[in-house]
């Protein structure tokens, strides 16, 4: 994609199909003048009075307890400088996205138009009270450190300028592993900080709240090394001159155990490396591009440890890690400020999870065999779910501790259930399965592809790198299609009707034929059908000229997949296929099956649709809470539909006892885990969390999914392909841009499955 492509792209996402990226959602109903009434006049003003009689009520009657301000002047803007308030909005809506999916925390983002100190801060102050914590975010030095000073000692709830303190926290926990790893003491090593901005002194002073030296610190600016023979330094340079004789960088790294980047890019080269000493400590984190590439560093050093701000390489120090988490906490117990122990605390939380076994969901969103602890492992991913129930507890303990919190935390085992029940919002199976696609990308037939939304669709999957595109239909089509969407990459086209693909066509009727030839196909029908894409494209993926497939945004589903069943066929055991959608619902993902094919299955067939469902959501790195549906529960109904999901339940039970599922159930009872355990505490799923629902029917099946996608606006993933012999993936009629390549990363990822599958089937029985 070209520069102005991407340009187009970013000014379309922030403005389409709303402008900006967050809003006000109301939590309490407001459909009738009762809820409204209450919500507003006269109601609302009894805890207006409440409050007035104990300002603490404030916590109780409103939402400030989980309200922060992401406040700026943008007069430091990631990259860009000084761009000022109105332009640093966008960044500030961002950050405010990133509160919420990490730590479910609420934010109004705030740009004020001044550069005086004295005016910022007074209006923090002023609208203080509205908030239960503030976010100090793109101000530029020296103003940042005397801002944030003041509105610490000026204010009682939790303020933290994040450029400041975010990096300084993540880079602390990976310098105390790393440390750890190269058998070094924090307080013998020799570090050089290059950079003398917000970040680097607060990255400095904490380290050495670890037990750094500052005798063994040497910190750069632009004009060289910060000396105590300067002039003119300001209080925090003056903080960390040196006393040392030396005026450079390549001087400074001589000898060195730890040098930490936070400056500018290329400036460390190869042979400064070479002239620290043994397992070097490198933390290059100037973004984009590092003090040095990391390919280019670990070349000249092999016993390097290093860590970057990216994410394609080991070790990226994301301040996403910290910032959500340590809010979190800091209002749970409701903080009057963030002191020095609740960061510490922090970075002992972070250091220590990456010590510990990691997730296999973990492993397969980052394409890793095993991640464990060592060089190219120090701190956590940042799509660790793990993270919401190990920082916020620890910064929640440290405020207890030390005298900041005035709430109290009793209860830390019911605590972490919260923060991982608030965590059911987001969408972190989404980006686990992108990533997880990107690992081992494949070669994806769009059988649709000169449909403009098909083609946008290859485009993302292209640049992305999540798949392979194989672009089939007519050419002067795609092509034409491809220069308006700007889609120059060289890709292969396909168009099954043109006398250019006479070779192909011949081999895979001939294939075709000798399969079906029993069933009433003449050769003469075989090429016949060769012609259309569906056919085309199976065969191609039955042939492996293709890994996967992806087809139906233009015709109707039966019409897709009868090509589909004739060409590639069923898994070896499974008698039917069928489908299920992922639901992307407030409470979690849940899966929904069978919603596209078999209209009334049988007991067997309910217990196989089950079977395969479970072992979908395995692919998806989820462990399977299995709800089998019913209008009845347990018995209560004698009725043949009623009993026939009891079946299914015992057929389940008695062939795979180790799944967690049960039934037959109403779907309130399913979702409820407190219903369920109250009513039914015999049942295997009482006090569990269902995340997958399979529905006696296809009436009831396609009708909830689709009423939970409409009504609810929840997204969905699907219908996923289940029991076929390739990946073979069909779409809703018209699907969005979005749902297309939502589908493809499945068919990606559900290619790389079944290829495993079939090397450990070929694997030699010991």
């Amino acid at each position: 994609m070209s520069k102005e492509s991407k340009r187009r792209e970013a000014l379309l996402y922030h403005a389409k199909p709303k402008p900006g990226k967050i809003q006000v959602v109301p939590t309490k109903k407001y459909a009738t003048q009762r809820d409204l009434s209450l919500a507003y006049s006269p109601g609302v003003a009894e805890p207006c009075l409440e409050i007035e009689n104990n300002s603490n009520n404030v916590y109780k009657y409103t939402n400030k307890g989980n309200l922060v301000a992401v406040i700026s002047n943008g007069t430091a803007v990631l990259g860009l400088g000084n761009i000022g308030p109105e332009a640093s909005k966008p960044v500030m809506e961002g950050k405010g996205l990133l509160f919420k999916i990490f730590a479910d925390i609420d934010v109004f983002d705030i740009e004020i138009n001044t550069e005086n100190i004295d005016e910022f801060v007074e209006t923090v102050k002023n609208i203080a009270p509205t908030f239960g914590g503030i976010n100090l975010e793109d101000i530029k030095a020296p103003e940042a450190f005397e801002i944030e000073k003041r509105l610490k000692e000026e204010l009682n709830i939790p303020v933290m300028h994040d450029d400041q303190h975010g990096t300084a926290i993540i880079s602390a926990a990976a310098l105390l592993n790393a440390l750890e790893i190269a058998k070094k003491k924090i307080g013998d090593v020799s570090i050089v900080i290059s950079g003398a901005g917000a970040a680097a002194v607060s990255c400095t002073r904490l380290y050495k709240s670890f037990g750094a030296k500052a005798e063994n610190i040497v910190m750069l600016d632009s004009t060289g090394v910060i000396r105590k023979d300067r002039e003119n330094l300001s209080e925090e340079k003056a903080e960390f001159a040196t006393s040392r004789k030396i005026d450079t960088l390549d001087e400074a790294m001589q000898n060195a155990d730890v040098f930490v980047g936070l400056s500018i890019a290329d400036i460390v080269s190869p042979e400064m490396l070479k002239s620290m000493r043994p397992d070097p400590i490198v933390f290059a984190l100037a973004n984009p591009n590092p003090e040095i590439e990391y390919e280019t560093a670990v070349k000249a050093r092999e016993d390097i440890i290093m860590a970057t701000g990216r994410s394609d390489h080991p070790n990226q120090v994301n301040n996403v890690l910290g910032f959500p988490f340590i809010f979190r906490g800091a209002l749970d117990v409701r903080a009057t400020k963030i002191n020095e122990a609740m960061k510490m605390a922090a970075v002992k939380a972070l250091a220590n999870l990456a010590k510990e076994p990691v997730p296999e969901q973990v492993n397969i969103a980052y394409g890793e065999t095993k991640l464990n602890f060592g060089r190219d492992y120090i701190i956590p991913k940042p799509f660790d779910p793990r993270l919401i129930a190990s920082i916020p507890p620890a910064v929640a303990k440290a405020a207890m501790e030390s005298g900041v919190a005035t709430e109290k935390i009793t209860d830390w085992e019911l605590y972490e259930d919260e923060l991982y029940e608030r965590m059911g919002s987001d969408n972190k199976i989404v980006r686990f399965l992108m990533n997880r696609a990107k690992t081992d990308p494949k070669r994806i037939v769009f059988a649709e592809a000169d449909h403009l939304d098909v083609l946008k669709a290859a485009q993302i999957i292209h640049e992305e790198g999540i798949g392979f595109p194989i672009l089939l239909g007519r050419k002067e089509v795609i092509v034409e299609l491809m220069e308006q969407i700007d889609f120059d990459a060289d890709i292969e086209i396909i168009d099954p009707k043109s006398d250019e693909q006479t070779e192909e066509l011949n081999k895979y009727a001939e294939k075709f034929w000798k399969n079906r030839k029993r069933n009433g196909v003449t050769l003469y029908d075989a090429r016949k059908l060769m012609r259309e894409r569906n056919y085309f494209a199976a065969m191609m993926v039955n042939e492996g000229d293709a890994d996967t497939m992806i087809s139906g945004y233009s015709r109707s589903y039966p019409s897709v997949i009868r090509p589909v069943l004739e060409t590639i066929g069923r898994f070896e055991g499974v008698s039917k296929v069928a489908t299920t959608n992922l639901m992307l619902t407030k409470r979690g993902p849940i899966f929904i099956s069978d919603t596209s094919i078999n209209i009334d299955p049988t007991a067997k067939e309910l217990a196989k649709i089950a079977q395969m469902t479970n072992y979908t959501m395995k692919m998806f790195g989820l462990k399977p809470v299995i709800a089998m549906i019913s209008y009845a529960n347990f018995g209560s109904s004698k009725d043949p539909h009623a009993k026939k999901v009891k079946e299914a339940v015992e057929l389940l039970h008695k062939s795979n006892p180790d799944m967690i599922l049960d039934g037959e159930m109403q779907t309130d009872f399913a979702l409820n885990p407190k219903m369920l355990r109250n009513n039914f505490p015999f049942s295997k799923l009482a006090g569990k969390k269902v995340n997958a629902l399979i529905f006696p029917n296809l009436d009831s099946a396609n009708s909830n999914y689709k009423l939970l996608k409409e009504l609810n606006n929840v997204e969905s993933i699907g219908p996923i392909m289940l029991g076929m012999r390739k990946p073979v993936h069909i779409l809703q009629l018209g699907a969005s841009v979005e749902e297309i390549v939502n589908m493809a990363a499945v068919s990606v990822v559900d290619a790389q499955q079944k290829e495993k599958r079939e090397k450990e089937l070929m694997k030699p029985k010991k």
